[in-house]
């Protein structure tokens, strides 16, 4: 068997940036991979680019990841933790890792924080856990929102007979295929056009200067890890007044994916500033925060929005090229953020809210929380409860790592889950197997104060990234 042969180019096409890491990344993988195949390794390269917190401290792959993570010995003020942190709720707390649970008792002893909460899928994250929901005052943590920022859910719904899933499936498959790219480094070679890449934002922050171009070559992509476009049934039990569709089973095309390289470097960028500016001990160090009173703070703050729009502008492309394919408009819409940050009010004052993999669940507010490749996913409304901070789950939420899922789940394992649930999987990989991931049931179980379910999609023709 032929031994691995890598090229500092296929890595660059990636995603990876310049600098020591690619070839870090050849040698390792070249050295620990050396008769797998090169498109599974290329897969692994894509996984570690998408999460590098996932594999920071594997102890081969973490060689990698932590090249691709911040500074982590910046220069500057330090900052000490309160000695006891503010209230927070837990929701689920039997299915949550102790590691995520650490994660939140640091971030509510942070001297800027206010109210939090902890979601039923969270589990560990960079920072501040995902499924963690943080208020601060007048200050805002990049990693608080995440690296993929805007990180969003968009279903659309059309009123046509599920079936035609099986009577044409080749039909839907090739719309899928044709509708987007996945993968960490991919872009258009012919841009399209939305208003999105006229902000003015691009002119007057010298950072986002020099993302325009590749932001540009990006739009209506769809990235790697976890991010998706599928087909699906969507069931409509009771007719609800704010969604507005009648009890039946519609068609329902749905996209996950956030900000791309445009959001990566913007949390990144910001996050070092941060770090430089407040020195917090441990691991509490990657809370760091700017505030919204100082010019890094409101260039991170406006930053934030305008990817939060690119990555909707990003499924507002996918849903209107397919639906014009399909020749017809969707009769619903819905679509929320799950990496961000909003000026809300807190018991009574106005503070940032952060949402890291949470999902905005105020009063009548609609959304989508998905399960997994072959999990229901549902439609949910926001029930307001001051207790979460008006937030809900963002999914399943892992209970395997990626490293622990690509150890432990076999390819026949897969297949056979599909073939049980009746769904057609497009790339993906075992680290997005359905048995990395909690039981959404029981999610869902675990949230009923927060959010009433008004739809349900169950996933049949699923493309990811692979």
């Amino acid at each position: 068997m032929s031994k691995l042969k890598l090229r500092g180019k296929d890595i660059r096409a990636l995603g990876y940036p310049e600098g020591p890491v690619i070839s870090i990344a050849m040698n390792i993988m070249e050295k620990e991979y050396k008769f797998e195949k090169e498109e599974v390794v290329m897969n692994l390269l894509r996984a570690i680019l998408a999460s590098p917190v996932e594999y920071a401290n594997d102890a081969v792959l973490g060689l990698i990841a932590q090249q691709l993570l911040p500074n982590q010995d910046p220069e500057g003020a330090d900052v000490s933790l309160n000695q006891t942190g503010v209230a927070f709720s837990i929701f689920g707390g039997q299915n949550i890792e102790q590691g995520a649970m650490n994660q939140m008792y640091q971030a509510a002893k942070l001297p800027v924080a206010v109210a939090g909460a902890l979601m039923p899928d969270a589990h560990s994250g960079y920072g501040l856990p995902i499924g963690g929901v943080l208020a601060t005052e007048n200050a805002v943590i990049p990693y608080g929102v995440g690296v993929d920022i805007g990180c969003r859910m968009c279903l659309s719904v059309f009123d046509i007979d599920p079936k035609e899933l099986i009577q044409k499936e080749a039909y839907f498959t090739r719309e899928l295929q044709a509708a987007t790219l996945f993968g960490g480094g991919r872009q258009f070679e012919k841009t399209a056009s939305h208003e999105v890449l006229d902000r003015p934002e691009f002119d007057e922050i010298a950072i986002l200067k020099s993302l325009q171009g590749r932001a540009a070559r990006q739009l209506g992509s769809s990235g790697s890890g976890n991010h998706f476009v599928e087909w699906g049934i969507v069931e409509i039990g009771e007719a609800d007044p704010v969604l507005g569709l009648a009890p039946g089973n519609y068609l329902g095309l749905l996209s996950h994916s956030g900000s791309r390289a445009l959001g990566a470097s913007i949390a990144n960028h910001y996050t070092r500033i941060a770090k430089e500016k407040r020195v917090l001990p441990g691991e509490a160090r990657n809370l760091a925060w700017l505030t919204l009173d100082e010019a890094e703070g409101i260039e991170y703050w406006l930053a934030m929005n305008l990817a939060g729009d690119y990555a909707s502008a990003c499924h507002d492309i996918i849903h209107a090229k397919i639906s014009a394919q399909l020749g017809r408009k969707a009769v619903g819409r819905v679509e929320n953020h799950h990496n961000f940050a909003w000026k809300e009010m807190v018991d009574g004052r106005e503070c940032i809210v952060h949402r890291k993999g949470a999902t905005p669940a105020g009063k009548d507010v609609l959304g989508v929380i998905p399960g997994s490749m072959t999990a229901p996913g549902y439609i949910v409304k926001g029930r307001g409860e001051a207790a979460s901070l008006a937030s809900a789950a963002h999914g399943a939420g892992r209970k395997m790592s990626r490293t622990a899922a690509i150890n432990s789940i076999t390819h026949a394992l897969l297949k056979e889950t599909l073939g049980k649930h009746g769904v057609k999987l497009l790339g993906g990989g075992l680290d997005e197997a359905p048995q990395a991931y909690k039981n959404i049931g029981e999610v869902m179980q675990s949230q009923q104060e927060l959010v009433d379910i008004v739809g349900r999609f169950t996933p049949k023709i699923v493309r990811m990234d692979g």
